[in-house]
């Protein structure tokens, strides 16, 4: 998709408060394991193996095709190696995260998608590719999974639509209910219709603004924190609440944006939680502010860092 080509963009041409771009050159990114190099039996489970498969080898039906929303554009190889490699991302930005605190990918955050099938534009939900499987386990043991085991996993989904693919790793899946949670919040009135239930769903108001989605989400993210004690945090940092969303009915500001990501991985960084950051969603006509906006997380986090000057760094994926 253009608009991860042109987050990245930003990021390696747009000046920061410092003058300077945030990532000096292209082989200042950590990159995933190639397609043809990255094992996709690990993810199944929780992935149904005959999805999957059926995946990969271009063999969906037309109307498992159709409810993805790709239609014939599904069977296309690049589609095929984008869906995988995004995956292989955000896989590669928990195990950064884990190893340095704080890590930010230049796209995932897809959250629609099932088990056994694709919906929304997502084939997949990527936040729930995490465990491992007997036949790729040379694969697995090269993973950086921390110093202690992670057995509780927050999704932190500020995405404008709610994750309901997310949401039922958690409440159906035997392999993730008790590791995986989900703090969502959402435009109520937003895509999907009807909304899955999540550990804890926040449902906004169309035309909330920046006061009031602050608000919504301290108090949300304080007790899910307190509560789930996590020992890692997906974060989705989706802009289309932004005001000029083509899709959002929200109402935040640039500004705004800005906030509420700060509040979130500072909240993280604050209470030694490891942070793994996604773009999410975004819809835009003009792709470069697009970039922009989708750069701001990455900016958000260079900023926590240098503030911080733990030794912990911040790493883009």
């Amino acid at each position: 998709m253009d608009k991860f080509r042109m987050t990245a963009h930003s990021l390696l041409e747009d000046a920061d408060e410092n003058e300077e771009p945030l990532v000096r050159s292209v082989n200042d990114f950590y990159k995933p394991l190639s397609f043809k190099d990255f094992p996709t039996s690990i993810l199944s489970p929780p992935i149904d193996k005959s999805f999957l498969r059926s995946f990969l080898n271009c063999q969906l039906t037309k109307e498992e095709c159709r409810f993805i929303g790709f239609r014939e554009q599904t069977y296309r190889p690049e589609l095929i190696e984008r869906t995988i490699l995004e995956v292989a991302g955000t896989i590669l930005t928990a195990q950064l995260a884990l190893k340095y605190g704080l890590a930010c990918h230049v796209a995932g955050g897809t959250h629609h998608a099932e088990s056994a099938r694709g919906k929304g534009l997502m084939t997949w939900t990527e936040d729930d590719a995490t465990d491992e499987d007997t036949s790729t386990l040379d694969f697995m043991k090269r993973l950086y999974r921390g110093e202690k085991t992670v057995d509780r996993v927050l999704v932190v989904d500020c995405d404008v639509h709610q994750g309901d693919g997310t949401a039922t790793f958690h409440a159906k899946s035997e392999y993730l209910h008790d590791k995986l949670f989900t703090l969502d919040l959402h435009a109520a009135s937003n895509y999907p219709h009807p909304k899955q239930l999540c550990t804890y769903d926040v449902p906004l108001p169309d035309n909330c603004n920046d006061r009031e989605y602050m608000s919504a989400l301290s108090s949300s993210l304080d007790k899910a924190i307190k509560e789930i004690q996590p020992q890692l945090v997906l974060y989705n940092a989706g802009v289309d609440p932004y005001k000029h969303d083509k899709l959002g009915r929200l109402s935040l500001s640039w500004e705004g944006l800005q906030q509420r990501d700060a509040f979130v991985v500072r909240k993280c960084v604050d209470d030694n939680i490891p942070v793994a950051c996604v773009v999410g969603g975004g819809y835009e006509s003009d792709v470069r502010a697009l970039g922009k906006r989708h750069a701001l997380i990455h900016r958000v986090c260079g900023d926590i860092w240098r503030e911080n000057k733990c030794g912990k760094g911040t790493e883009t994926a």
